[in-house]
């Protein structure tokens, strides 16, 4: 038996970090196993928060809900496709995420370690898609570069065009 669609994501984190143990086809798995977010914005933690930290929770939840919504795939019978189609919008969460700690993030050394968690995850995108045979998508400016011919921010995280299976999250 195959995991259904929704526990697909799930069932392939929970194998990744399991001790040794895969997920046999029989086990039934939760949704998103081992993937909740505390602090997501219904929470009373969130709920508590204000200003800045509101603004992030907020914009965190929204690209956490985009990654997990886009990590839930019908399997192909591909396995090395499907591991893809569930890693690229992980690793893009990853990125989007990432960008709002350079959004609202004031400690250096994070503001740093989100930036390489920048470049080397669309790396790993770029890497996976090749390895499948997917073409790459045009490259996009990087966060601190205006493309020639605009004169204001995009509206989209930069970056957030290299993945094709959800939209963008908006910032503002």
């Amino acid at each position: 038996m195959i995991a259904p669609r929704r526990n697909l994501a799930g069932c392939l984190i929970a194998a990744l970090l399991s001790t040794g143990s895969p997920v046999s086809e029989a086990q039934e798995c939760p949704p998103a196993a081992g993937m909740t977010h505390s602090m997501h914005a219904g929470s009373p933690a969130a709920a508590a928060a204000t200003g800045e930290e509101a603004r992030f929770l907020a914009a965190n939840d929204v690209a956490m809900n985009a990654m997990m919504d886009a990590m839930t795939v019908s399997p192909t019978g591909d396995i090395d496709r499907d591991f893809v189609a569930m890693m690229v919008p992980h690793h893009q969460g990853a990125i989007d995420m990432a960008h709002l700690v350079l959004r609202f993030g004031a400690n250096e050394q994070i503001r740093r370690l989100a930036q390489e968690i920048i470049v080397t995850q669309q790396q790993e995108i770029a890497a996976m898609r090749l390895a499948v045979g997917e073409a790459l998508p045009p490259s996009a400016p990087s966060p601190t570069q205006t493309p020639a011919g605009v004169t204001a921010p995009a509206q989209a995280l930069p970056g957030s065009a290299m993945h094709s299976h959800h939209a963008p999250v908006d910032m503002k």
